[in-house]
This record gives C-alpha cells, structure tokens and sequence, in this order.
C-alpha cells in the first residue's frame, strides 16, 4: 500500500493585478505579465479593483498595472478612486496607456503613478518598468543626517543654500535669431545628453564679458535628465506650456524656464513621464521660434526615439549633433538613421557624427579602427571626443557641468574647443553680413 500522500499545491502568493475595463482589449499585457510573473498575478475590473483593494489579500500586492484607452476617459473617477486606493495601500502603480489625451494622461500620473508605458507594449518596456519600481528610492542625504544626528542635539544653525533657481530676468523681445543645435543620441548611453547640457555651458561662458544668450532645451519628455544634470526641479509650467503651444507667447516660454548660475537658460522635460506625441510638429516649431528669436544659441537635448516631429528638429537645426560609440550597435543605427532620411529626402548632410569615448592618440589601433567604421558607413567622424572617465558620473551625478567640477577633464576641453569653434564661426558670419 502507497503511503505517498497527493498534496495540492499552495496557490501562489497574487504580487500582482492588471487594472482595466476589459483585459482582453490588452492582450500585449497579458502576454508580458504571464512571461515576467507566471502566475503570480490576477485581473480585476475597475469595480472590483476598489473592492480587493479593501480587503487583507491586497497586502501581497507590489503593484497594480492600470491599462485604459481612449473609450475609458469618459469615466476617468474610476480609475482616479482605484489609483487612490492603490497608493493608501503604498502599493505601486504602473500605467498602461493607449492613445487617451495628454490632459488625461497627465492627470493619472499626477494622481501617483509611479511609471508609465504606452500600449501597445514596446519589447521588454513591462519588464523595465517593474524593475524600475522594485528598485528602492534612494535615501535623501538630509534624511541621512537626521538619523545620524545625536540626540542631546537642541539647535541646528542654518546652512546656507544654494542659489534658488529662478526664470529669466529678461524681457522678450524678439530681437535674436539664434543658432539651432540639436544632439541626438545614436544609441544608449552615447553621451548625448552630457554633450547637450556641457556645450550649451561652454557656449553661455564663452566670454566673460558680453557672453551670448544661451538655452538648452530638453526634449525627451520621457527620459529627459537635463534638470538632473544640473539640478534643477521640473516646473509645473513646462507640462502647460507643451498642452498649449498656441496659446503661449514668449514670455509665457520664458516663464516655463529655469537659470542655472544665472547663466544658462533651461527648459526641463516635465515632472512626469509624457508620451513623445505630446506635442505635433507645428508645436515644436512653435518653441523653436521662441527661442531662436530670443537666444543666440539653442541647445536642443532629443530623445533617442525617431519621431514625427524629429523632421522639423532636423530642418530647422543648423548643426544636427549625433552621438555614437565606436561598436557594432551605433553602426547599424547610423545606416538605419540615414537610410531614413534619405528615403524621406531629408537633409541628412546636416548630421555632425561625434564620436564618444574615442581612442586615445597613441591608441593607433583604435584609430584604425575608427577610420575602418567611417569608410564602412560612408560618414565623417570630425568630432572625436574622448572618455571623461568617472569625473563625468561625479559632476552629473552632483548636477553641475564638467567646467564647474573638473575643468581640466580631457572631455571639458574638447567640448570647450567645440563651443569655441561654433561661437567663433557664428561671430564670423555676424560680421560678414553687417
């Protein structure tokens, strides 16, 4: 006789739910959520989301994916009072939106979301969002200090603040025509947004005297690390200012930037993560004039995505800055990008390749292969710029620009001559036309 006893298996710990009027309009999700959870996630309606989420079961929830689409914002009190209750629960929420209206969107992530992917389902974007809310946030130094501070202490003096950043001081008027500089970042992690934020600071402090009016424009509304980089909050206006590009003015545009070192003139991506159609072309077109005809110089920080208005970017810019790496993956991107273009007849002959972390002048075996990857794709790598190093990380990482925290980085000064070269051009063909 069998002593083997038949036990049911204990039903899985639920980590997870998907939110939505009808799961099965989703079906991108359910394939994702079965391929990175098994079955350790269930489904609710919208009704039945606010009940569970009441109930102890809810406890062994990580996060709640809310999909909704356009048939839903007629009814958006729902789904608010669900991302509520996820949030009183601190569980985390993750937004799965298909095509529902920039207004509606942003009032969802303003309720709490804590990431949001667009439907349908770019590959691994679900994958990258839950890592992104698993990971822990990161403990603020002042909290740091206030746990480490010793009891008997009674009074803590003030420590001087920095500088609040503030808008332009200066009133519009319409009386420059400045130079348009796009970067573009051919491939992760190319450097493009480090090129963008160093070179619209060597160009703003060219000069000590008469400097021109510079401002960076950070366009990836959805990544975009422009505010990190030089540490700065994400105005409220910025959102505002993109729902609305009709209705804005320059003072309005100014009003949505912010200064560093009263120097440099910036428009941060939005405090919450927008998808790239937020804006149409004639609405980029429409802050590109704002700012050409109120700087001498525009910086532009793209987003890696090629997008509808990329082609007004790209027609308006004088100088296309795209950032590579000298590997197989920015290669192919480059032949990707430029077949592109040339199949839409647009002016790829504006594209100036700079070519991150480049090798060293003694390194001849890397300028081989440097030369090798230019004659293989057809293109000139005239800007070669070489490895910061950690000192790069540091001054991101600190907000504040190569110049202010190792001006004698080999990167800072190779950006330096860069800008140099640009102002220098730019005064040229100033005084040729007076």
């Amino acid at each position: 006789m069998s002593t083997a006893v038949n036990l049911q298996p204990e039903p899985a710990d639920i980590v997870a739910c998907t939110i939505s009027r009808d799961v099965q309009n989703f079906d991108l999700l359910i394939d994702d959520m079965e391929l990175e959870l098994g079955e350790n996630w269930g489904d609710l309606s919208f009704d039945e989301a606010r009940e569970y989420l009441t109930q102890p079961d809810a406890a062994t929830l990580e996060f709640v994916a809310i999909a909704v689409n356009a048939e839903d914002e007629g009814d958006l009190t729902r789904i608010t009072d669900v991302i509520r209750a996820a949030k009183e629960k601190h569980i985390k929420v993750i937004l799965i939106a298909d095509q529902i209206s920039p207004a509606s969107l942003h009032q969802l992530l303003r309720l709490g979301a804590d990431d949001f992917v667009p439907y349908p389902l770019p590959d691994g974007a679900l994958k990258e969002a839950i890592e992104r809310i698993r990971k822990p946030a990161p403990v603020a130094p002042a909290a740091v200090a206030a746990v480490a501070a010793p009891a008997t202490v009674t009074h803590l003096h003030a420590v001087p603040s920095e500088p609040a950043a503030h808008a332009p001081t200066f009133k519009a008027k319409g009386d420059r025509n400045g130079v348009v500089l796009p970067v573009h970042g051919l491939a992760g992690g190319s450097g493009a947004s480090t090129f963008a934020v160093n070179l619209a600071w060597e160009l703003a402090t060219i000069t000590k005297t008469d400097a021109p009016r510079v401002c960076l424009l950070d366009f990836d509304f959805q990544y975009g690390s422009v505010a990190t980089y030089l540490d700065l909050p994400r105005k409220e206006a910025v959102f505002e200012l993109l729902s609305d590009t009709g209705a804005a003015d320059s003072d309005t545009f100014l009003g949505a930037m912010l200064t560093y070192n009263d120097k440099l003139h910036v428009l941060t991506a939005p405090a919450d993560m927008l998808p790239l159609d937020i804006v149409a072309s004639e609405d980029i077109a429409r802050i590109i004039d704002m700012a050409q005809s109120n700087f001498d110089f525009v910086v532009i920080d793209m987003p890696k995505t090629i997008v509808v208005w990329t082609e007004t970017v790209l027609t308006r810019a004088h100088v296309y800055f795209a950032t590579m790496d000298l590997d197989l993956r920015s290669a192919q991107n480059v032949l990707r990008l430029v077949r592109a273009l040339k199949a839409e007849t647009l002016p790829h002959e504006k594209l100036r390749y700079v070519l991150n972390r480049a090798p060293k002048f003694t390194d001849l075996s890397g300028k081989s292969r440097v030369k090798r990857m230019a004659e293989s794709l057809d293109i000139k790598l005239e800007v070669q710029v070489p490895d910061g190093g950690p000192p790069v990380t540091q001054a991101n990482d600190h907000g504040q620009p190569l110049a202010e925290i190792a001006p004698k980085n080999p990167l800072r000064r190779e950006i330096q001559k860069i800008a140099k070269s640009i102002y220098d051009l730019n005064k040229a063909v100033e005084t040729g036309k007076k």
